[in-house]
């Protein structure tokens, strides 16, 4: 066990990587989750067939199969995901900038498939809206964008906080999967590292990523089960 020790800083650094790709993946997922949704509930049947089609793939989609064709079919296609280098957002999340683009990619597609999870959970939130609150709307003259901006959206996004905890949660626990599509000094290639080319003990090195993901999700997860408790009080 005194890997653990021993190796702390590169277990902290990896912690800081991982944390990094889900922070900017859980914002991706939800703002394109909720572009999504928007599309699945629209008066226009194309754009309701897209959030279909959108969801559709990607919740059947395996994420390894996501992953893989960010990571190794972007590059064929001429893309590094470049569009994520958004100025001043890669100054504070400094591999955004890099030369090595593993980093983007991965958080593109760890976006892109929780998007859809999102997108249903955000959905099951404006189903959960009393219709008569949509009609009230209407009759006194909003559009359905103004429909949906001030009235609908925001309580939809109350009924739905809880769910939508549960898909981060899920998708802190698949971004384990980073260090094996390129992703350098996250902590599953910390793991890999140790456990490989150093050739430490894997039960205590895999007790340390263990550690790094609980910390990220047994928080978030005590916070959704107040949120719950809270609204089940309040009913």
């Amino acid at each position: 066990m005194n890997v653990l020790i021993d190796e702390l800083d590169q277990f902290v650094s990896g912690f800081w990587i991982t944390f990094q790709i889900c922070l900017l993946a859980a914002t991706g997922a939800l703002l394109v989750g909720t572009l999504v949704a928007v599309l699945r509930i629209s008066p226009v049947p194309p754009l309701r067939a897209i959030g279909t089609a959108y969801v559709t793939v990607f919740r059947n989609v395996p994420l390894t199969v996501v992953m893989f064709f960010a990571a190794f079919g972007l590059p064929v296609l001429g893309s590094n995901a470049d569009f994520l280098k958004i100025p001043l957002l890669d100054r504070l999340f400094t591999r955004l900038g890099t030369d090595l683009p593993y980093f983007r990619f991965v958080v593109l597609a760890l976006s892109l498939y929780t998007a859809a999870f999102v997108c249903e959970a955000i959905r099951a939130g404006i189903n959960a809206v009393p219709p008569g609150q949509a009609e009230a709307a209407r009759s006194i003259g909003l559009t359905f964008s103004q429909n949906l901006r001030h009235v609908v959206l925001p309580q939809a996004w109350r009924a739905a906080v809880v769910p939508l905890g549960s898909v981060i949660i899920a998708m802190i626990k698949n971004s384990a999967l980073a260090g094996f599509f390129g992703v350098v000094g996250d902590l599953s290639s910390v793991a890999d590292r140790l456990t490989g080319a150093e050739g430490q003990a894997i039960i205590p090195v895999f007790i340390g990523v263990a550690i790094g993901y609980l910390v990220m999700t047994v928080p978030l997860g005590l916070l959704l089960d107040r949120l719950e408790h809270r609204r089940a009080v309040t009913r």
